[in-house]
């Protein structure tokens, strides 16, 4: 389901830059361009996401996220200029879930919104997935393949929940490294490449149903097949 990002922010210029790119990632993007227009829209649309600026005209970021809080949990990624220490801290006090630094990474960002939305799902999201002859355990880190507990490293079960969490959806080598890995690991694309096809020989001949499939010159789905 495409996610909705609600954009506070009254510099026209970065409104349109996180419009551009985060509708190239898949998101769908609303803005507003001072506090209280972006508090309107918040009732209105009932983002899954909010970017917010904290210096804005009528309604700074501050009011604003204790107006969100009074009556949502929805995820606040704070934009702070460069050297507002102060209310970064406050910000993060009032309830928001991280903050970005201007001028910023778009990568980066990007990273940031994708950890928090999955934090802020992970309590509804289960924690185990089944399929023909596997079973995925993300809370006891077990895969088990065809009744037989299979010895799998950490991060191979990782990415195989993170791709079988949302079947036949293609994941960029770049995606996976900053959803599986973080944003902060300094590998290269080819570790993705490693790892799948550790899980691939690991598992392969278990189901005719499903399968981890490589599009190429993209990256990588786990593809539920019809009989």
């Amino acid at each position: 389901m495409q996610k909705t990002i609600l954009v506070i922010e009254d510099d026209a210029n970065i409104r349109e830059l996180l419009r551009l790119y985060l509708e190239q990632e898949g998101y769908k993007i609303e803005s507003a361009q001072d506090g209280l227009e972006g508090l309107r829209a918040f009732k209105r649309i009932h983002p899954d996401l909010v970017l917010l600026d904290l210096m804005m005209p009528v309604m700074d970021g501050t009011q604003v996220i204790k107006e969100i809080r009074a009556a949502s949990k929805t995820p606040v990624i704070m934009l702070t200029a460069k050297g507002e220490t102060f209310d970064k801290i406050a910000g993060l006090d009032l309830g928001a879930d991280d903050y970005v630094t201007k001028p910023f990474e778009i990568r980066e960002l990007i990273a940031r919104i994708r950890a928090v939305l999955r934090r802020y799902g992970e309590e509804e999201a289960p924690k185990k997935l089944e399929f023909d002859g596997l079973v995925i355990d993300k809370e006891s880190y077990n895969i088990v393949v065809r009744g037989n507990k299979m010895e799998i490293p950490p991060k191979e079960i990782e990415l195989l929940y993170f791709l079988a969490s949302s079947p036949n959806r293609v994941f960029t080598r770049a995606q996976l490294l900053d959803d599986v890995w973080g944003f902060d690991y300094f590998g290269d694309t080819r570790t993705v490449d490693v790892h799948v096809k550790r899980l691939r020989e690991k598992l392969q001949g278990v189901s005719d149903k499903w399968d981890i499939k490589t599009v190429w010159g993209v990256g990588y789905k786990f593809e539920l097949l019809e009989d």
